[in-house]
């Protein structure tokens, strides 16, 4: 079907409704709000309050990081493959939502009279169980962002809704954990107001999901008109992009950019600023907050992965100041960071959608579930080399740890040890992601070539909602009877 009759504003691609972009939000809040419980409390659960040692905390997180990265390009294809009468993406998020709860909430009931090898291997399997239905759900809302719409604008409205209510659900998952965790020199160490609020946190969480599953709509034509790629031919469409290589590339860099960043400041409140944390992660998270709905406008100008690539300067810029000024000053740093890092935030999923467009073009089929598993694959990594790195930069610069100054902690920090706190916050991942931008320079799919892809793409939807219109009419059907 050629849609060069349309006029301008009419056929941009699909129009999304206030109320699916309102629980498209929603969703990511329960999601984010049990991954930020998740991610803040699991390992004080089990070392500090049961007991595990660390040799068996870090055999189960071996495990556990090799299942989490392989499980999403199996997934990813999966639902690719699916054809049913309610979609591929859909079913697959409502009928997880309930043991997404349920396996989150066995996270948080081991028995506390058992031995230690059943305790490891309650955390172990439990969290495999948990990772599945998160990775699951997770995947299934990346992907319904691109193919619910071709326009850029309606994907950046979806994108922001996401990540707003993500960057909301992950500070609650600091919050609420310490609001009825056991605290350190209290008398009441019941552990029972902490699992009740985890099992009301996650039924709440688990009915967002839920819900959110009947006011998103999936796009019937590319469940019952595109025919399923094969494993085989869609590793190799896949791995083989080049636009996906090179943007890979740079959101590897963003990944362990931020892991890294996370997981130094403490460090840095505590010997550096030698003030609360707050100060720092405020000083990060509100102009990361206030610049997500900004980034629409960079978008007008740059498109998705120009954006990406803009901002990346702007954030690593912000992490090499963070790294060279002086310690009152490193709170400009990281509010630079938090306004690049909006634009991060938003652009990646925008950026994966536009590679997936045209992949549509070259293979014929709408694939974002194995786009986005093949992401995670090869994305993961970089959060599981962020802490040994810092472990490592930290033994070679001569920190002080607390275990062996008695357990208090030594304020009186070597030189070369407080540089090397800066380096880990700011030196390492601002070269990273400085790399990262320059990468994108070699981004193929831009210019005239992207216009032309988002022609293709617009008229290959309108042939395919043909080709589901004569499926779905009656002489069809009478066809199919005879």
């Amino acid at each position: 079907m050629d849609i060069s009759h349309y006029p301008n504003d009419v056929y941009q691609g699909k129009k999304v409704d206030k109320a699916a972009r309102l629980h498209y939000g929603l969703s990511m809040l329960g999601l984010s709000t049990l991954s930020g419980v998740f991610a803040s409390l699991l390992i004080m659960f089990y070392q500090d309050y049961f007991g595990i040692s660390a040799k068996w905390i870090t055999i189960a997180f071996i495990v556990y990081a090799v299942w989490n990265a392989v499980n999403d390009p199996i997934f990813g294809q999966l639902t690719d493959s699916t054809r049913s009468k309610h979609g591929r993406r859909i079913p697959f998020m409502r009928y997880t939502a309930p043991f997404f709860a349920l396996t989150f909430i066995a996270v948080w009931f081991v028995p506390e009279k058992s031995s230690d090898m059943t305790k490891f291997i309650w955390m172990l399997v439990s969290m495999i169980l948990y990772d599945s239905c998160f990775t699951i759900i997770g995947l299934v809302h990346s992907a319904l962002m691109p193919e619910m719409t071709e326009s850029l604008e309606e994907r950046s409205r979806l994108q922001v809704s996401s990540s707003l209510f993500g960057l909301l659900g992950t500070a609650l998952g600091f919050v609420i954990p310490d609001l009825v965790r056991p605290k350190a020199g209290s008398m009441d160490t019941s552990l029972w107001p902490l699992r009740l609020a985890m099992i009301g946190l996650a039924v709440v969480c688990a009915l967002l999901i839920w819900i959110a599953t009947y006011k998103i709509k999936e796009r019937p034509e590319f469940s019952q008109v595109d025919k399923p790629i094969p494993l085989k031919e869609a590793l190799k469409a896949t791995l083989t992009n080049k636009n996906f290589i090179i943007f890979d590339i740079a959101n590897f860099m963003a990944v362990f950019m931020f892991s890294i960043c996370m997981g130094a400041i403490f460090y840095v409140s505590d010997y550096v600023t030698q003030s609360s944390s707050l100060y720092i992660l405020a000083a990060l998270f509100i102009p990361l907050a206030i610049s997500v709905p900004l980034t629409k406008y960079a978008l007008k100008r740059f498109e998705s992965v120009g954006t990406f690539q803009v901002y990346m300067v702007i954030c690593g810029v912000g992490l090499l100041l963070t790294a060279l000024l002086p310690p009152a000053w490193i709170y400009l740093g990281m509010a630079i960071v938090g306004f690049g890092y909006a634009g991060i935030l938003v652009g990646l999923n925008l950026s994966l959608g536009t590679i997936i467009d045209e992949d549509e073009v070259r293979t014929g089929v709408r694939r974002e579930g194995s786009y986005f598993g093949a992401n995670a694959l090869i994305t993961k990594p970089a959060e599981s080399i962020a802490a040994p790195l810092t472990a490592a930069v930290l033994a070679a610069t001569g920190f002080i740890t607390r275990e062996s100054n008695a357990g208090q902690i030594f304020l009186n920090q070597p030189e070369s040890a407080i540089w090397g706190i800066r380096m880990i916050i700011g030196l390492i991942p601002g070269i990273a992601m400085l790399l990262g931008a320059a990468v994108l320079l070699f981004f193929p799919l831009k210019g005239q070539k992207l216009k032309d892809m988002k022609a293709k793409v617009l008229e290959m939807h309108a042939e395919k909602e043909a080709q589901l219109a004569e499926l779905e009419s009656p002489s069809s059907e009478i066809i199919n009877q005879d």
